[in-house]
């Protein structure tokens, strides 16, 4: 990280602002170099984080804008590094050409999350804060946001750290009492170590629960839309979607095939697969189409059971309806609710799934539909912004943790001596610095920054 990296921070299109970025030991004198502040001072003599207006010049010298510019020394600043900000007009050829100016000066293009990545490494951000970066980034509910604004903040990591002092202070107990025995230290008990391990595990197993949650918070509910043929799961897919996803005909088996749209439900984001409508299949290709259905409906963590309301319900809905709560989540809806509606059999179930009626046609259900979703998978409120755990990654390691305090404790039970079954309390941190990044290894970071764009 001893060179200067620069990359335009804004989307591609054209826009009202654009803003060019630089971090690295040579940012700010690049960019006073490309940049006349309109008072008389130069760039590099301007108060830190203070928005400074000027011209901003291309490679020739020649003026391309009028701009504002921002310089921060390190160690106070995103990167952790001397970082500068050009702020122009919003114009792809604009930005192009002031990012030229500076690459001419010794700089080098950013790649994807390289700003974020240096944040990382000189210990501005854990791991887990710059992962909730790029879901901040992606976020697409209000709960995305709350939960990626406030791991950012560093709830995650706090809840985490929490769990890491315990175990350390732990360690440190026993290795006090080893190292220093003529100190008057207490001595190190298994009730004391007990107590211990079972905070730790308690924490831990409340965290790891936090990922079923947090996981669709981030990525979206995969939810599957199953039903007999000419049910309308693709007409309410394209409801969803805002678009015409699927294609819709009166022909009963008109999709062969699962369609997939990622759609905002009231607060929630669901990952919609419309499925082709589950029967007996009378060729090859349809007979494909239902296997996937059916893989469909084992893989949702949320299925939506569609019936014809101006249809008769039949023993083959019913069937449906027990596999789908078999297997996830279920609410039943009725569908086609602007035609003249068939009698609404009587269902003796426990428990009762929700009901909802719709009409894709007049828009009539899908706000009830949003809430019977909500209802099923909460947002969570303010209390818990921030400290979920919300990929697979994070999972992992904590669940490793898990694994290493269960083993503790149960060494304990079986009369092992402190100093072996620290050994596992020892892995049970290492997991926990896998979470924050106290751990890292390359791999792990290259995959996360993968997902990030140039100019974060």
């Amino acid at each position: 990280m001893s060179d200067t990296i620069a990359a335009i921070a804004t989307g591609p299109a054209p826009g009202a602002i654009g803003i060019v970025r630089l971090s690295g030991p040579e940012a700010i004198a690049a960019a006073t170099a490309v940049f006349r502040p309109a008072g008389g001072l130069r760039l590099e003599q301007c108060r830190d984080r203070r928005l400074v207006y000027g011209t901003l010049l291309g490679t020739d010298g020649v003026p391309i804008d009028q701009a504002l510019a921002t310089i921060s020394h390190g160690p106070r600043s995103y990167t952790g590094e001397d970082t500068a900000e050009l702020q122009c007009h919003g114009s792809p050829m604009v930005l192009t050409l002031a990012l030229e100016a500076l690459l001419a000066q010794g700089v080098r293009q950013a790649g994807p999350g390289e700003f974020t990545r240096r944040a990382l490494l000189n210990g501005r951000l854990d791991l887990m804060q710059a992962e909730a970066v790029a879901d901040l980034m992606e976020a697409e509910t209000p709960g995305a946001v709350r939960q990626a604004a406030g791991q950012l903040a560093g709830a995650l990591s706090r809840r985490v750290g929490d769990i890491y002092d315990g175990l350390v202070d732990l360690l440190a107990h026993f290795h006090a009492v080893l190292d220093y025995p003529d100190e008057d230290i207490d001595p190190f008990r298994s009730d004391t170590i007990k107590a211990g391990l079972g905070r730790a595990r308690s924490a831990l197993e409340a965290l790891l629960a936090s990922y079923s949650r947090g996981r669709y918070l981030a990525g979206g509910i995969p939810c599957a839309l199953i039903g007999r043929p000419n049910a309308g799961k693709s007409s309410l897919l394209n409801a969803l979607a805002g678009y015409e996803r699927a294609i819709v005909t009166p022909i009963p088996g008109t999709t062969r095939d699962t369609v997939e749209a990622r759609c905002r439900l009231g607060n929630v984001t669901l990952r919609v697969i419309d499925t082709a409508g589950i029967r007996d299949a009378a060729d090859e290709v349809e007979r494909i189409g239902v296997a996937r259905s059916r893989a469909a409906l084992e893989e949702a963590a949320l299925v939506l059971l569609l019936c014809d309301g101006s249809v008769p319900f039949t023993e083959e809905d019913a069937d449906l309806l027990a596999q789908a709560m078999s297997h996830a989540p279920t609410i039943l809806v009725w569908t086609k609710g602007d035609l003249p509606a068939a009698p609404i059999p009587v269902l003796h179930l426990d428990p009762m799934p929700p009901v909802v009626e719709v009409s894709v046609k007049t828009g009539q259900g899908l706000e009830a539909l949003a809430e019977a979703v909500e209802t099923l998978f909460p947002t969570g409120g303010q209390g818990t912004a921030g400290e979920l755990l919300t990929n697979l990654r994070q999972a992992q390691a904590a669940r490793r943790a898990l694994e290493g305090v269960a083993r503790a404790e149960a060494g304990l039970e079986a009369g092992v001596t402190p100093d072996a079954l620290l050994t596992d309390v020892e892995e049970a941190l290492s997991a926990l610095g896998e979470l924050t990044g106290a751990n890292l290894r390359e791999d792990i970071t290259a995959r996360i920054f993968e997902r990030f764009c140039v100019g974060k």
